[in-house]
């Protein structure tokens, strides 16, 4: 059977990501065997890739606030696995970065959650993450998924992305920090405190 250091050879190996590889830049996500929450985003920004540690910015400030738990239960309890889309920031777009590659994460997921047998929880921020694992067709709204968040539990949980650029979606939005955020941390708790 394959381990997560096997996985992580593999990816770097991989032709797709030798521009990477070449560099020195490793995947960056997290596969602790006794995590029980997935964390799936876009992919890395160009901040965490250069620190090497995922959701290392303001956005993963956010994150661990709406999760309720601190740096050190985030990075080092072992209950939070981290697979995004993409292992690797994908570039700069002309409005943010740009989307993760098509076909990473179907080629990567799978065989890294098959080590993760307590994986309770998934989850899905952004768009990108929600139309590959909630199997959305066409023009699904983000707003109406994360609105909606009770039809996908108990394995999924939707999220805006804690990105500060979305302020204004935010503030749209109140019901997010009233209602949604409260019930994540709720579960979250529950999860971890086993």
């Amino acid at each position: 059977m394959q381990t997560i250091e096997d996985i992580a050879k593999a990816i770097m190996a991989d032709p797709e990501n030798q521009k990477y590889t070449e560099q020195g830049i490793k995947p960056l996500f997290a596969a602790p065997k006794k995590a029980r929450i997935n964390i799936v985003g876009q992919a890395p920004g160009l901040k965490t890739q250069q620190a090497g540690l995922y959701w290392k910015d303001k956005s993963g400030d956010r994150l661990r606030e709406w999760l309720g738990v601190d740096e050190e239960t985030f990075y080092q309890s072992g209950y939070f696995a981290v697979l995004p889309m993409d292992f690797y920031f994908p570039g700069h777009g002309k409005s943010g970065d740009l989307p993760p590659r098509k076909g990473f994460a179907e080629k990567w997921h799978q065989p890294i959650l098959e080590l993760l047998p307590d994986i309770e929880l998934t989850i899905l921020i952004g768009q990108y993450a929600q139309k590959y694992y909630l199997q959305q067709k066409g023009n699904v709204k983000l707003t109406e998924t994360v609105q909606h968040y009770q039809d996908y539990l108990p394995d999924f949980f939707p999220l805006v992305h804690p990105s500060p650029r979305n302020q204004i979606w935010m503030a749209k939005n109140p019901w997010f920090a009233e209602q949604i955020v409260p019930n994540l941390r709720s579960r979250v708790q529950e999860i971890i405190l086993k």
